[in-house]
């Protein structure tokens, strides 16, 4: 079949919230962006003037097709090796979506995302739809061929991990940057206790390096404030080993990703590393760093597309 102009158009109008959801359900941009690409194609196949709601039809599509590559996912997944974090969105990125609530913004920061790997494809759904985009669990009831209790039941389910297994937290951006500076700080000192002092007591570190070693990462976390902060004194001391990893002179830039305040760690303009901080009240609770080269290949386009300034650190 061939779109009229405004079919075209439609789709089109409809392609960022399309994009922002796909994100959310699959944390890999570049399967958002083909199940958005696979959606246009069944759209473009289909009966179109017999179509009543098109934002529903669409979304309907959309979500079945991110319902398979969960199940597929979940079963590449379980032989990862070592830790899995989603493919950062830095600051600005269209795909990031609606960021007007808290309840918007932490849906698709790092620590929710990872959380949602807990969840069933079903939990994942409702919890997306309903939670980062408002929709009305009358509509996810449709979009999932559920009743309209079951999507309830289903959301009350999800949103109730996701809460167990997290704190809140949203946190003034002055204070969140003014945190981070005293991170850099403390991290460059050579010294491990500016940087306990800084962390909870239960702080985490964790690093993606694709799974297959292609970059060098630990296969499980640190844990603890101590041995986090002995990781992170070893990883911001300027060293020869360091060199060898990093590929080269290394710009540290403190910047935000998917809402969180971020470290992005560029070699040449490449991007190699973007470190996600988790902040709470009681200190620094996570760094979650995306070291993947296949995840950070959006994130180095956009980094070459914007004005960053100048780095907070140097590593020669």
């Amino acid at each position: 079949m061939v779109l009229t102009g405004n079919q075209i158009d439609l789709f089109e109008a409809s392609m960022p919230r399309l994009k922002a959801i796909a994100y959310r359900l699959l944390g890999s941009a570049s399967d958002a962006e083909d199940a958005v690409q696979d959606t246009f194609l069944r759209w473009q196949s289909a009966d179109v003037d017999r179509i009543e709601v098109p934002e529903a039809w669409l979304t309907k599509v959309l979500t079945n097709l991110c319902l398979n590559q969960l199940t597929s996912a979940r079963a590449r997944r379980e032989t990862y090796v070592g830790q899995w974090l989603p493919e950062p969105l830095l600051a600005g990125d269209p795909m990031l979506g609606p960021a007007d609530t808290v309840e918007q913004r932490e849906s698709v920061s790092f620590a929710v995302l990872a959380l949602m790997e807990r969840l069933s494809p079903n939990e994942r759904v409702v919890y997306v739809l309903r939670e980062a985009f408002g929709y009305p669990h009358r509509r996810i009831a449709e979009i999932l061929d559920i009743t309209e209790a079951s999507g309830q039941q289903i959301f009350h389910r999800a949103k109730k991990h996701i809460a167990d297994g997290r704190t809140r937290t949203e946190i003034d951006e002055a204070a969140a940057r003014r945190i981070v500076d005293e991170f850099l700080t403390a991290a460059t000192s050579g010294r491990t206790e500016p940087l306990v002092r800084l962390l909870t007591a239960d702080a985490v570190a964790i690093g993606d390096g694709g799974g297959g070693g292609k970059v060098p990462a630990r296969t499980r976390p640190f844990e603890g404030a101590v041995a986090v902060a002995k990781f992170m004194r070893s990883l911001f001391t300027p060293n020869q080993a360091a060199r060898n990893l990093l590929g080269g002179s290394a710009e540290i830039h403190v910047s935000y990703a998917n809402g969180l305040p971020a470290l992005v760690v560029t070699v040449d303009g490449r991007v190699i590393g973007v470190m996600c901080l988790e902040i709470t009240a009681d200190g620094i609770a996570a760094f979650r760093n995306q070291a993947n080269p296949d995840k950070l290949e959006r994130a180095t386009r956009q980094w070459a597309a914007t004005d960053h300034g100048e780095p907070a650190l140097r590593i020669n």
